[in-house]
């Protein structure tokens, strides 16, 4: 799987307000720090910078239980290959 590990049986299904990338995460928390742009902060500041803050920008649109785990991180995975199934 490309989300979320074998076997999961639950996780939540998010969508990032920022760059609108949706994702399957193992939380099921109301609202999380999106693995693609809250990664991208730069850690490395100077004298007189502020440290930089990571929002929690993705938010959780559903939770996903059971065998629809399993279907939707294929679906996702699909989308993010551009439909290349041949290496599930």
């Amino acid at each position: 799987m490309y989300y979320v590990p074998d076997g999961t049986t639950r996780c939540g299904y998010y969508e990032c307000e920022d760059c609108g990338n949706r994702f399957l995460s193992l939380d099921t928390e109301p609202s999380i720090i999106c693995p693609s742009c809250g990664g991208d902060l730069d850690w490395e500041i100077g004298l007189d910078e502020e440290m930089p803050v990571a929002q929690e920008s993705a938010k959780l649109i559903k939770i996903v239980e059971g065998e629809e785990v399993e279907k939707m991180d294929i679906l996702l995975s699909l989308a993010i290959t551009g439909g290349d199934y041949e290496w599930i």
